[in-house]
């Protein structure tokens, strides 16, 4: 698909169709909402820190492609995604789309893990299948098995290609670090896990106090 965004648009994008599955009360998004959306440092890769004004420009642009609208639902200015709409996209490939826009290359494993606020897969076939779909739109691509993964990564296609696919986190250097103990491992996997859960949580209460006080402004 002939679409290519910016680092900053795609991450605007990523935001507005994780949001609108993971909080639909609170979607549309003001530009507040919009750009603490973007900077929160929960299931985000890389970390930024936009200032509205980076938001808005970047807006603008999504505007004109046809990809974002303002909303009408309230008097105050919010926005929207009409991308998946316009594309007829189902709810698991919005999904799988959203993470890729916003943390990156994944693997299967980490689609289906990464995915569970927004949809909830049955098992990885499933996300394969949905991933699929996503290659016959030219949205999605897998990349190339990089030395000493087990797994090849997929990407979406709406900005450059990433030149280097390797993603940090927290998970793969503890592996890397810890490689006898498979138990220990996976114990510190699942506590990152909820360490990451427990953040997400505070960071969506901290969303909905700024949208409803954002009502009496």
């Amino acid at each position: 698909m002939d679409i290519l965004l910016t680092d900053t648009e795609a991450r605007i994008l990523g935001c507005l169709m994780e949001k609108e599955m993971a909080t639909p009360d609170y979607y549309p998004l003001t530009l507040n909402a919009l750009t603490n959306a973007c900077n929160q440092k929960s299931n985000r890769n890389p970390v930024v820190s936009y200032d509205e004004e980076t938001v808005i420009s970047a807006l603008d642009s999504l505007r004109e492609m046809k990809l974002v609208r303002q909303s009408n639902v309230s008097r105050a200015i919010k926005y929207e995604q009409i991308f998946s709409d316009s594309l007829k996209l189902i709810n698991r490939e919005q999904a799988i789309l959203c993470v890729l826009l916003l943390r990156g290359p994944q693997t299967v494993g980490e689609i289906r893990g990464r995915t569970e606020r927004l949809f909830s897969f049955q098992d990885l076939d499933e996300v394969k299948t949905s991933i699929t779909s996503l290659e016959d739109m030219e949205l999605v691509m897998m990349l190339p098995k990089e030395p000493g993964r087990k797994e090849s990564r997929y990407a979406h296609l709406m900005g450059e290609v990433p030149a280097e696919t390797a993603v940090d986190t927290p998970s793969s250097a503890v592996q890397t670090i810890i490689r006898p103990g498979n138990a220990t491992v996976d114990r510190i996997t699942e506590l990152e896990k909820q360490v990451e859960e427990l953040r997400e949580e505070m960071h969506d209460l901290q969303q909905q106090f700024t949208t409803f006080k954002s009502q009496f402004e």
